[in-house]
């Protein structure tokens, strides 16, 4: 089926505009980092002899044309031929963003009676907020009219001397070349021309009150931190729709992917990735005047640097200790995926706790390095918290060497049942270090003793090869 043609554009100014992936024309996102606009970039490419799908998306590009033309009957003609009125191109905009940028009101109405929804593009703009971003009073109306709201971010300050110092101009993030990271709720961006990871909060979260105290007190952690061994916060959007949280970008990934891609780790790498965490964990727990509790200590937020350094990540869940010395949940917690198998017994059982659920979690995640298998990987998530109840550990199968120095000894007591056995992170960077001396002794002896051996097999081999010389020349005068 061939697409209609419409009275404007042209079928050749239309063209282009179904090669490239992104709709150029006119007005940007009120969000976007480039609001320069301009024409449409892509190579030239006709629609040609198309399947039906591509077909449809001539006329899906040919709307968003026509939308930023203000042409409202060929847009009646192409809705008629079955242009869908909610089509988004790569950027999340639709005819609607494209109407509201430009001003077009009667675009923008017709749009709405044939079922076109205000949605947000990749930046969190909608057509209101872009409408209004342009002043464009008439089709602000219109859309207000039919329901849409301008969302005011649940932090935003009326005064400019009340914004937080950590503020982001949502403008200076470039989401343009973005993937969504390891776990899913972080995207890579570029903010001033250096990567970051940016959180953003769905609406769900701006419309629960709790969940935006959660949101207030992961920033005042966050704000409060600096450290080598923990990711570092650059800083956040509070006082416009999304709210984002902006993060060091960790290059390598997540200490989970590491290990799924490694299998069990030598003693010593073990040893070494263990003391940048337990590194992490002590300054956030010694940390004044409020300990740290980070609560949810697994490897998939536990990061890699372009060093391979690790850094502790993700705080969400975290507790602060001040005048308090133990805290509870206030409902049984649920983890997704594998989360829970690293969660303390007593977290599960809903009872108060301290910072020693970190050490808990920290001994499962050393013995998962040198194993080389998820904790109780034997066993359904649902029959974790049962065997936490019956004071179950995972077995220890990898052979005894690989423990030597008390490296087992330490693991066992960091995931003591009662939490006042277990030791602070201070005592297990010292037992880490002095392990971690012992194996590079051990190393070094190991390599002495094999070039020594090389050694001696080199002078056997020379006193081989010049007996073997002399031989030879005294048989060669035996002959004369």
């Amino acid at each position: 089926m061939e697409p209609p043609k419409p009275s404007t554009p042209t079928e050749e100014e239309a063209a282009p505009a179904v090669a490239a992936p992104r709709f150029r024309l006119g007005k940007q996102s009120s969000m976007a980092p480039d609001r320069s606009g301009g024409g449409g970039d892509g190579d030239n490419g006709g629609a040609g002899a198309a399947s039906e799908e591509e077909a449809a998306g001539v006329v899906n590009f040919q709307l968003m044309y026509m939308a930023h033309e203000g042409n409202a009957d060929g847009i009646r003609e192409l809705l008629d031929a079955g242009a869908d009125p909610n089509f988004r191109d790569s950027d999340g905009r639709t005819a609607m963003h494209i109407s509201a940028c430009e001003g077009h009101a009667d675009v923008v109405e017709l749009l709405l009676d044939r079922g076109a929804v205000a949605v947000e593009d990749q930046w969190g703009s909608t057509p209101l907020a872009d409408a209004m971003h342009y002043q464009n009073h008439d089709v602000i109306k219109i859309l207000e009219k039919h329901g849409s709201k301008n969302k005011v971010a649940p932090m935003h300050v009326d005064s400019d001397r009340d914004v937080p110092e950590y503020e982001i101009d949502p403008s200076e993030l470039d989401f343009t070349n973005g993937k969504d990271l390891s776990k899913g709720t972080f995207r890579k961006a570029t903010w001033r021309g250096i990567p970051v990871a940016v959180k953003k909060l769905d609406d769900d979260v701006i419309n629960d009150e709790n969940k935006v105290q959660a949101f207030r007190d992961e920033l005042d952690v966050l704000q409060l931190i600096r450290h080598p061994n923990v990711v570092q916060f650059l800083g956040a959007v509070t006082q416009s729709n999304p709210m984002m949280i902006v993060m060091e970008f960790m290059p390598k990934g997540d200490l989970r992917k590491h290990l799924n891609k490694k299998g069990a780790l030598e003693p010593s790498y073990a040893v070494k990735l263990a003391l940048d965490i337990a590194r992490g964990m002590s300054y956030l727990h010694e940390h004044k005047p409020q300990s740290i509790i980070h609560r949810d200590l697994e490897p998939s937020n536990i990061l890699r640097d372009d060093t391979g350094h690790l850094k502790v990540a993700d705080f969400d869940l975290c507790k602060m200790l001040k005048w308090r010395r133990k805290v509870r949940e206030e409902k049984p917690v649920t983890s997704v995926g594998n989360a829970c198998r690293y969660v303390a017994p007593e977290v599960l059982r809903t009872e108060e706790y301290d910072n020693k659920v970190d050490v808990f979690s920290f001994g499962l995640i050393l013995q998962e390095m040198i194993e080389g298998c998820l904790p109780f990987y034997d066993k359904k998530i649902d029959e974790i918290e049962k065997a936490h109840s019956s004071k179950e550990r995972p077995a220890f199968r990898a052979p005894p060497k690989h423990y030597a120095h008390g490296l087992k000894e330490l693991i066992e007591q960091c995931w003591s049942e009662n939490p006042a056995d277990r030791p602070d992170f201070r005592v297990v960077i010292d037992r880490l270090s002095a392990i971690q001396s012992e194996l590079a002794h051990r190393n070094r002896w190991k390599v002495r003793t094999l070039r020594c051996f090389l050694s001696f097999e080199g002078l056997r081999k020379k006193d081989r090869n010049e007996g073997s010389t002399t031989r030879s020349s005294r048989s060669s005068r035996s002959k004369f």
